[in-house]
């Protein structure tokens, strides 16, 4: 999906190539969404389910709504489908205003989480359903099935019921019937829950290459980070009926702008500490949580004296038996727990001040040759540039 452009200065200094990398549409100013989201709200009685939501989508996207249950990402959902209505707001789909139309008239499929086929019908009579009551020709409908059931590699299978395949076949004939209508926007509620972990992982990829061939928007919801941040394009983290960050898995995982966001997606360490000093490439930050000072790459306006929280990603931190040289960014402890989960190993470390801080190490070594076990007095460390700084 990047691209990458090489262009070389001709000059009488040494010739050097830049590199420089084309934007992509949601960070280009100029680019129109092709689905606007525009501060929708959704009360149910005295309970507000969705506050002031406003999301700009490109076309190609394949978004993401991630979050708990009763965030209101289903919610969110269905007003996209035309199931439900806004309290306030408005839904723009390719520069029309759609808000006040029902679900049958947007070119938008939705394909529910249970797959809703009909028991009684065939894999070929499921996907011309919505075709026939298009009043399509018979001609176009029975050229159309075949070319979704080649793209869901289940060719072969129109005669078979539903209740004769699998649950992912089941999966795929769902995304097919869904296809075949060719909407200008698909949306997905929880579409690979009903799988089991192996099946679902190997749909993941199935999923993203079938979007990409056909270059339809999706946006789907699910609970799943792991499948949220394979899949997507983009991801926006929902709580309780607001968005609280968009961005690219990477950005997410990388960068989060705030606690719930960095506890939410993944597992994180935290230390609280106050900032004693503010450079331009650097905070300083005493912790007596970790008993030593703290060296962070900048994170933007933090004043001197605030009282910030410190986060590090697990497999960010490294364990030793020998003291770092570097004089900041460690402190010493004592194995209490290892997780043993056959790729990574996952300690429990016991610091100075009773805090559990925990580290994943990659298995390079087998169980009996490994550097680390229980009850051993380690100390753990971390690079300046993987402490997260959040005063959110």
């Amino acid at each position: 999906m990047k691209q990458y452009v090489f262009l070389v200065l001709w000059t009488m200094a040494p010739i050097s190539p830049l590199i420089r990398r084309n934007l992509e549409v949601w960070q280009d100013v100029n680019a129109k969404p092709y689905v606007q989201i525009d501060d929708i709200h959704k009360n149910h009685g005295a309970t507000k389910t969705l506050n002031g939501v406003s999301l700009a989508i490109h076309k190609g996207e394949l978004f993401s709504l991630l979050g708990q249950s009763g965030c209101g990402k289903t919610t969110l959902l269905r007003i996209l489908a035309g199931l439900e209505t806004p309290t306030s707001g408005r839904v723009i789909l390719d520069d029309v205003d759609v808000t006040d139309w029902p679900s049958y008239k947007r070119p938008i499929n939705m394909m529910f989480q249970s797959y809703a086929l009909f028991p009684h019908m065939t894999v070929f009579q499921n996907i011309a359903f919505g075709l026939k009551q298009d009043g399509m020709p018979k001609a176009t409908i029975i050229d159309r099935i075949k070319e979704v059931l080649s793209l869901v590699q289940l060719s072969g299978f129109e005669d078979r019921r539903p209740s004769e395949l699998s649950g992912g076949q089941r999966q795929r004939v769902a995304l097919a019937r869904s296809l075949a209508k060719r909407p200008k926007l698909l949306l997905l509620d929880e579409p690979l829950a009903a799988l089991d972990k192996k099946l679902r992982e190997q749909t993941q990829f199935e999923l993203v290459n079938i979007q990409e061939r056909v270059g339809i928007t999706f946006i789907f919801v699910t609970h799943d980070q792991a499948e949220a941040m394979t899949m997507s394009t983009r991801i926006a983290i929902m709580e309780e009926g607001k968005i609280r960050q968009v961005g690219t898995p990477h950005d997410i995982y990388e960068f989060p702008n705030s606690r719930f966001v960095a506890e939410f997606v993944g597992n994180i360490n935290f230390f609280e500490g106050i900032v004693l000093e503010n450079e331009l490439d650097h905070l300083l930050i005493e912790s007596q949580e970790i008993d030593c000072l703290c060296h962070a790459a900048h994170a933007g306006v933090v004043p001197v004296g605030s009282t910030i929280s410190v986060a590090i990603r697990p497999e960010k931190i490294m364990l030793s038996t020998l003291k770092p040289a570097y004089p900041r960014n460690w402190t010493r402890g004592v194995i209490k727990e290892i997780a043993y989960l056959g790729d990574i190993s996952v300690y429990y470390v016991e610091i100075k001040s009773g805090k559990m801080v925990t580290a994943m190490l990659p298995n390079l070594l087998r169980l009996s040759e490994r550097n680390f076990q229980w009850e051993d007095e380690v100390y753990i460390f971390w690079r300046s540039e993987n402490s997260l700084v959040l005063s959110a």
